[in-house]
């Protein structure tokens, strides 16, 4: 293989360690944020989930497509020659759909209720985003993990 194809697969990697490790990180930093009930806690963990998100959950999601194409450029196959990629490429943007559609939409609501939220009272609104955002991140981070193993199985 050649050294770019490599090159680009390291970084692949690492766009993936990223991404996928901030989108896990991150709901178990919001859950347990949100679990202490304590505004000052909350607000917190709110703003670091949203920045972090979109930061980290961009970055990686961008490495991980942009040096995905790369890859399957270099080797000559486009997304479309085997079945696994095509699976694989299909979870990763549904993961992504559902993070545009949905979970941001929910982060930069909760984001602006929390600016507000009184010294000892949280809007109930905040929670009832939460349980949306909760369940909808659980589906869109087992989704890339579906592209996970089937880039590491390759299933034919």
């Amino acid at each position: 293989m050649a050294v770019g194809y490599l090159t680009l697969k390291l970084i692949h990697i690492f766009g993936v360690v990223v991404f996928l490790g901030n989108i896990i990180v991150t709901g178990v930093w919001k859950g347990m944020a949100d679990r202490t009930r304590r505004v000052e806690v909350v607000a917190f963990g709110q703003r670091l989930v949203t920045l972090t998100d979109f930061v980290f959950t961009g970055l990686g999601a961008a490495i991980v497509l942009l040096t995905g194409l790369m890859m399957t450029q270099t080797l000559g196959w486009g997304i479309w020659r085997a079945l696994w990629l095509q699976w694989g490429v299909g979870l990763f943007l549904a993961s992504g759909l559902i993070w545009v559609g949905v979970l941001i939409p929910i982060q930069i609501k909760q984001a602006r209720l929390a600016r507000h939220f009184g010294h000892d009272h949280i809007d109930p609104e905040y929670w009832r985003l939460g349980r949306i955002w909760m369940f909808a991140g659980v589906v869109a981070i087992l989704l890339p993990v579906g592209t996970l193993c089937l880039m590491v199985f390759k299933p034919t």
